[in-house]
């Protein structure tokens, strides 16, 4: 496992301190050296004062080892460049440098990360060549995105990837050397980027399918930042909790023509919005007016089926009179149906051996009279 320094924390040289030391106590020497060489005294004097000053800065040294772990924070431990273990929130102390050296990394802070723009306080540049890509329908499209962070795991973060920590201008803050959140992050979320955007077609991108994108673009680029590492310990530590895209647009020069494409587009969301209106208003008209012929219709032919099955009960009923009496049910029918005949008709009567006619009318009154007959005789109806 790579170690390297993260954090610039100030290293004591002891040797250094050690030389000043001693030309400070050859300086005092040489004062009591001119009172007269071999003076005892003076050689404990100095000796006393070289071990407390030699204890002072040790204990000053060993005071730099103590250190705070803030909530929300993890400490990471090195003794001589080798991971030693990691700590929690609190007070703690451990070998200051050049023996030891730590980390404390703020695991729950939100980070982010522009990818084709860059901010500068008040001040947003765009960075081209980051953004723009090709779609799976062979359009250019400006994509810019911002990706939000955190560090879920501070050991694989220290160690895993060794990144150069350069090249991304685009960034908000200065990104230390061998730091993922540098140009390894910047990389792999252009790669993820490129990948999903070249699966999709422009409008996917532009309109209608914008989440599924950052989602898609999340997932894979939480795959590829878990694929760095060693065996022993895998991924970069690096926690993607969210992938937000901007504004996505086609570039300046071709910009004429995908407005007059989103246009047309809006114009036939129009029409259709229009006939799905309209198919909303008539179909239920429709539906209705179909349903009220149906119930005519089928009161109809139940009307037609209820009479004819009627007369067929009649003409059943009659037949089976007729076939009891034939001759009397005969008579009967004809009577009946001169009875419903003759008083609406004009009638011829003749009577036998007279030498003329007369014609009555629907009243049964004679409306031409006849010489030579007095009387006209009335017809007598009979069983």
């Amino acid at each position: 496992m790579q170690q390297q320094p993260r954090r610039g924390e100030p290293e004591i040289d002891l040797e250094q301190i050690f030389n000043k030391i001693g030309d400070f106590l050859r300086g005092i020497g040489g004062r009591f050296g001119g009172r007269g060489v071999g003076d005892r005294g003076s050689d404990r004097a100095i000796s006393t004062i070289a071990l407390a000053i030699l204890g002072l800065s040790l204990a000053l040294w060993l005071a730099t080892g103590v250190y705070q772990v803030s909530a929300g924070e993890k400490g990471v431990m090195r003794t001589f460049g080798e991971f030693t273990g990691t700590t929690d929130p609190g007070l703690h102390w451990h070998w200051p440098a050049p023996i030891g050296t730590r980390n404390v990394e703020d695991v729950e802070k939100i980070r982010s990360m522009e990818l084709g723009f860059s901010v500068r306080g008040a001040i947003t540049r765009a960075v081209n060549e980051e953004a723009r890509m090709i779609a799976g329908d062979l359009n250019v499209v400006d994509v810019p995105l911002v990706v939000q962070y955190q560090i879920r795991d501070p050991v694989a973060f220290l160690f895993n990837v060794a990144d150069p920590g350069e090249g991304a201008p685009n960034r908000s803050e200065d990104i230390a050397p061998d730091r993922p959140e540098g140009r390894t992050l910047k990389d792999a979320t252009e790669a993820a980027l490129r990948l999903v955007v070249g699966q999709r077609s422009i409008d996917d991108v532009l309109t209608t399918k914008k989440e599924e994108v950052e989602r898609n673009t999340r997932e894979l680029l939480q795959q590829i930042l878990d694929s760095y590492g060693t065996l022993e310990r895998r991924g970069t530590g690096i926690q993607i909790t969210r992938v937000d895209l901007q504004e996505v647009k086609p570039p300046d020069e071709v910009r004429p023509a995908f407005s007059d494409v989103l246009r047309a587009r809006q114009d036939k969301e129009t029409a259709e919005n229009e006939a799905t209106a309209f198919e909303r208003e008539i179909v239920p008209i429709a539906e209705g007016e179909a349903e009220r012929i149906l119930r005519d219709a089928e009161a109809f032919r139940a009307e037609r089926v209820a009479k004819a099955e009627g007369e067929a009960g009649r003409f059943v009923a009659v037949l089976r009179e007729y076939k009891k009496a034939q001759n009397v049910t005969r008579q009967r029918l004809y009577l009946e149906a001169m009875e419903e005949i003759l008083p609406g008709i004009n009638k011829f009567i003749v009577s036998p051996g007279a030498e003329g006619a007369i014609i009555l009318n629907a009243g049964g009154q004679p409306v031409v009279p006849i010489p030579g007959v007095s009387s006209v005789p009335q017809p007598t109806v009979g069983p």
